[in-house]
């Protein structure tokens, strides 16, 4: 992140009593609550930082009162249940199989177990023994163990390969349980990042995915990143397997707006070249995912991660009215890219917010000119 960006954002943080307000046309400041020209994100509706669900990017109340009904009862069946009422190939599906494992995680971590504990977590390992044939389970189970690979060990160690090789063998078992299923494929993508597949090992991995799903958003942003540089690939490998996602893209697929992932994935560390946000490259990728999210039905629940990253985008090239319509739909949600990325994703999201609300109002803006 550029340092300007940083300064700003640690200034935010700092005074929680100033807002960013309207001064000059154009300009963007700081000022005293109560001032006449401070920018406040209530007047749009927008929820307040401490409500801001960091758990998801999007609504899905039945996920949520199942995870609840799971966590505070702690019987499986719920989860079962939901999942196989659930789309196999759909986004939503994988979406909630990736909430219920990081519940289960979470719960392990919060309470670990010791002596006479019982563990957090023990749901999902009930539900694996008294249900070891349920695709649902085994599908959680493995995303579970990646999870908890990823949060517990470091990328390289033993204790790490242990525990992506255990999972790599609970794909598998899935894999047997639901043989049209692409979710243990995909779990498997991040199996094959962390434990370095062969190039051809992960390309016949892929195949199976795309036999199975073939527009699979969620299983191209999860293969996306063994094709970036920090992993397994290049920036020219990252950006080439983006553009050839958004060239087959059907009509209403979300496709398109790879390429804005595969930039996000190279920012520069320090950037201190403002009209980077406006240059060809990543214009062309916002506008690919301007085009995805305005074609894509009201109900695909991809589409609030390609709304968050591209409030990002907007924010940083200062195209403030095209940042508020976005803000507008996902304001609530911030389990998401780039937020989560950060250790307060609520307050990161609300210093892009009031960025994108002054500058709004700065340039004429108000909640009676947005569109709702």
């Amino acid at each position: 992140m550029e340092i300007l960006w940083v300064l700003m954002a640690l200034v935010m943080l700092g005074f929680v009593l100033l807002q960013i307000s309207r001064r000059r046309r154009g300009a963007v400041g700081l000022v005293e609550p109560g001032h006449p020209d401070a920018a406040d994100p209530a007047n749009y509706g927008f929820a307040r930082e401490e409500e801001l669900d960091i758990r998801m990017p999007g609504p899905d109340q039945d996920l949520l009162d199942v995870l609840d009904l799971v966590q505070r009862t702690q019987d499986y069946r719920g989860a079962q249940q939901l999942l196989a009422g659930t789309e196999a190939e759909g986004e939503r599906r994988w979406q909630r199989v990736q909430a219920f494992a990081g519940a289960a995680s979470l719960e392990l971590r919060q309470r670990p177990g010791g002596v006479g504990e019982t563990p957090g977590g023990q749901w999902l390992r009930v539900w694996r023994a008294e249900a070891p044939k349920d695709a649902g389970g085994a599908a959680v189970h493995a995303e579970f163990l990646v999870q908890q690979a990823w949060r517990t060990s470091t990328p390289g160690s033993d204790d790490f390969r242990i525990i992506m090789e255990e999972a790599k063998a609970a794909c598998g078992e899935a894999a047997l349980l639901a043989p049209g299923d692409p979710i243990p494929y995909i779990v498997e993508l991040s199996v094959a990042r962390g434990l370095g597949y062969p190039r051809e090992e992960f390309e016949q991995l892929w195949l199976k995915i795309l036999d199975r799903a073939p527009h699979h958003m969620g299983a191209h942003l999860a293969a996306l990143q063994y094709w970036c540089e920090k992993w397994h690939g290049s920036r020219e490998l990252a950006y080439s397997f983006a553009e050839a996602a958004a060239a087959r893209a059907p009509r209403g697929s979300l496709l398109p707006a790879m390429p804005l992932f595969a930039v996000f994935e190279h920012l520069p560390e320090v950037n201190l070249v403002s009209g980077f946000y406006r240059s060809e490259v990543v214009t062309k990728a916002v506008h690919g995912a301007l085009h995805a999210v305005h074609s894509v039905g009201p109900d695909d629940p991809m589409q609030a991660h390609v709304r968050h990253l591209l409030v990002f985008f907007l924010v940083r090239g200062e195209r403030w009215a095209e940042a508020m319509n976005q803000l507008m739909v996902i304001d609530g949600h911030v389990g998401a890219l780039p937020w989560t990325l950060s250790t307060d994703p609520a307050a990161e999201f609300a210093v892009y917010r009031a960025l994108a609300v002054a500058g709004y109002e700065a340039n004429g803006g108000s909640p009676a000119t947005l569109p709702h």
